[in-house]
């Protein structure tokens, strides 16, 4: 039984509309609010994140650029991706910046190891990433948090089944010729609904953990 974390599963949202929402909810928070996990799937857009200077803007016109404060350079989000957002009192769950990344990314990558899909992350290249053909890799999953007074919000996407065409318009968080894959291209056949669901409860279940643990 979840207890002290509220899980809200949005459906499609705009991300200016779902990022307003999260600067409100953590503006307003005291140390008695829940925490909070958002489920939901974004409109198509291209986000910049802080780390925004010597990007290159997107090769196509068609889809909207929206500058944002989460960490990182630039991402596409649109229908068929997964995207988690927490809302979490770091200092509650016994987290810094640094083993919530890692947290997330690991989450990732266990549920893909479900479907026997094997996966990594990087120290310096947040995100997951999976092995395509023989020698490429791709990255499946991106990651992009904001922390103001010990609280974050954004979180993670992972990519479920999607026109991943968009990313070939931008480097892929800042990385030339980064490839982009989804767990559709790699067999594996569970919908969106299903994947989010399961992303949740997985997530959920370790941050209770972290929260019922003794502060060290």
């Amino acid at each position: 039984m979840l207890t002290n974390i509220i899980v809200r599963n949005l459906g499609i949202t705009s991300f200016e509309a779902t990022c307003e929402a999260m600067q409100q909810f953590t503006a307003a928070r005291t140390p008695e609010s829940a925490d909070e996990i958002w489920l939901t799937e974004h409109t198509p857009v291209y986000t910049l994140g802080l780390n925004r200077k010597q990007v290159a803007p997107p090769s196509r016109h068609d889809i909207a650029v929206v500058n944002t404060d989460r960490g990182g350079k630039i991402t596409y989000h649109g229908p068929g991706q997964v995207i988690i957002y927490v809302l979490l009192d770091l200092s509650k769950r016994h987290l810094n910046i640094r083993s919530l990344v890692s947290l997330l990314e690991q989450t990732v990558i266990e549920l893909l190891a479900q479907y026997q899909v094997s996966a990594v992350a990087k120290a310096d290249a947040p995100g997951v990433y999976v092995s395509v053909g023989n020698t490429q890799e791709a990255k499946i999953a991106s990651l992009g948090l904001r922390v103001k007074n010990n609280c974050c919000y954004h979180g993670l996407s992972l990519n479920i089944d999607m026109d991943l065409s968009p990313f070939s318009a931008i480097d892929p968080c800042g990385y030339k010729g980064l490839a982009v894959t989804q767990t559709k291209d790699l067999g594996i056949d569970a919908n969106i609904q299903t994947i989010g669901e399961q992303l949740v409860t997985m997530l959920a279940s370790k941050l209770e953990h972290l929260h019922d643990e003794p502060t060290s």
